[in-house]
């Protein structure tokens, strides 16, 4: 006898549909599963036969075949536990056969009870596309599920539980709609920070337009302290957003069990160990990498020289186009990677080249090896570039507070208005805020007095600027401008846009 029963799967951070189609048939004992399954579907035959005897159910014992279609496409994870003993039992006529627009997944233990799979919210998603009614996930991933907003959701604990549901006897209450609660406050404030005034404005105007930022300083000056405060003046994610990156997280299994969406922006600090692939993702399993999981928020690199020039060039890519593809052997796959890169460096190898009162141990032929770890085309792609001065002690104890992240955070938001209504018009399709301005939009947007026409000229001459470095001066300038509520970009406007190049500051 054969029983077919819908489930799904993931390619990328998309998903599909699949069916398990189960087939019982006379001859020697035997369990095949095809379909090109990986190692972990290929066991889940101990642990199909393990959880139907701990639930109490007769396992056939005769030929059983399991088709996972389409049979073209990798089948990988635990996820077909659930479906293929499903279908065994509908197929020996012990449990009620689900209808054709139920869906099932999930992992079984021995026991027989249901443990939490990854990549259960854009599984959802291609449910809801396909016209899926109602699907059966792992209760602790039945909130996750709910936020595709399609299919009716119902949380499964084991499988005794969900048999008694198909038959009729004790149904299985929906998962209601997931819905955020109170977020906890992060605790980091720009109010404690003292001095480094240059650098919260940098730190402004990045938060404001979406740039990127480099902050160079020695020991000791706050570049990290400044670093993980950034997303507190951050604009909230959209909705879209927190889907977005609520899927990856699903996908590389971070996300916290019994939560739905993510409703922060992620700030995520690899170490300098980190490698190419770490940053990139990819895998046996396509996991995404550092750059997709800083999707909409903040990816950090401390000690930026100390990187691979390897890893540091696989940022090349998502810092110009918002994702990153990953090629292997088994495939490839594309992931969003739409992150703000905030990187902090020492100026020399002991960090002290510059230090008004102590002795840098470097050669000067040793600080430019240091500094050259750092590409040129990778600088290009770096709109802010900071020089942090060592804290005076008055600063340090000063009575007057810094300003803090709550009117900090006003500022970005009321900039970030003004770029929302500017890009809500046709022709901006995608673009949430300036960094992500096109070549074409930024002559659009980035209209200047002449006598800003004229100093931007005289400067892309002296300084030999890039076309990519030309623009980025003119976005930098676009969100000095809003945060000041100008319309043209005036004098002011493009200094403080100049005054920020990376390349003039890093090479020596």
């Amino acid at each position: 006898m054969i029983c077919s029963v819908r489930s799904l799967g993931l390619t990328g951070v998309s998903g599909y549909q699949v069916t398990a189609e189960c087939f019982i048939s006379n001859g020697l004992p035997a369990f095949e599963i095809v379909g090109l399954p990986d190692a972990a579907v290929k066991e889940s035959r101990e642990r199909v036969r393990a959880a139907a005897k701990s639930s109490g159910f007769r396992f056939p014992v005769s030929r059983i075949t399991v088709n996972l279609a389409p049979a073209g496409m990798k089948k990988t994870g635990t996820l077909y536990d659930l479906p293929i003993l499903l279908g065994l039992l509908a197929a020996s006529q012990l449990v009620k056969a689900p209808e054709r627009d139920h869906a099932f997944l999930g992992e079984l233990s021995l026991e027989g009870n249901l443990r939490p799979v990854s990549g259960v919210l854009p599984m959802a998603l291609a449910a809801k596309e396909a016209g899926i009614r109602t699907l059966f996930v792992p209760a602790e991933n039945a909130a996750e599920a709910t936020l595709a907003r399609g299919p009716e959701v119902i949380p499964v604990s084991s499988i005794r539980q969900l048999a008694e549901h198909l038959n009729g006897e004790r149904p299985i209450s929906p998962e209601p709609l997931w819905t955020p609660g109170g977020g906890a406050a992060t605790g980091l404030d720009f109010q404690d920070v003292k001095g480094q005034e240059n650098v919260k404005r940098a730190l402004e105007i990045a938060a404001a337009g979406g740039h990127n930022v480099l902050l160079i300083g020695a020991p000791g000056t706050g570049k990290s302290m400044l670093a993980k405060r950034l997303p507190g003046i951050l604009p909230p994610l959209t909705r879209e957003e927190a889907v977005e990156t609520t899927k990856i997280y699903s996908i590389a299994g971070q996300l916290p069990q019994g939560r739905g969406l993510i409703s922060a922006r992620p700030f995520r600090s690899p170490h300098h160990s980190a490698s190419a692939a770490a940053l990139a993702g990819g895998g046996a399993q396509f996991r995404p990498g550092e750059c997709s999981l800083a999707n909409c928020g903040v990816l950090f690199l401390d000690e930026l020289p100390e990187f691979s020039r390897e890893s540091l060039e696989v940022l090349r890519q998502p810092l110009e186009d918002g994702q990153i593809t990953v090629s292997r052997a088994a495939g490839s796959a594309t992931y969003p990677s739409r992150f703000q890169l905030v990187a902090a460096m020492n100026p020399c190898k002991c960090g002290y080249y510059g230090h008004p009162t102590r002795q840098c141990t470097c050669s000067p032929s040793a600080v430019r090896q240091y500094r050259s770890r750092v590409s040129g085309p990778l600088l290009d792609r770096i709109d802010l570039c900071v020089e942090m001065d060592p804290i005076a002690f008055d600063e340090l104890h000063a009575v007057v507070p810094s300003e803090s992240s709550a009117d900090l955070r006003k500022q970005v938001l009321a900039a970030r208005a003004i770029q929302a209504k500017r890009y809500a018009a046709p022709g901006f399709e995608g673009v949430l805020c300036n960094a992500q301005l096109t070549a074409g939009q930024v002559r659009r947007v980035c209209r200047m007095t002449p006598a800003a026409e004229r100093l931007l000229r005289a400067s892309y001459d002296a300084l030999g600027l890039s076309a990519r470095a030309h623009d980025r001066i003119l976005r930098v300038a676009r969100t000095v401008a809003d945060l000041a509520g100008k319309q043209l970009l005036d004098e002011d406007c493009v200094l403080e846009a100049l005054q920020y190049r990376a390349q003039e500051k890093v090479e020596v």
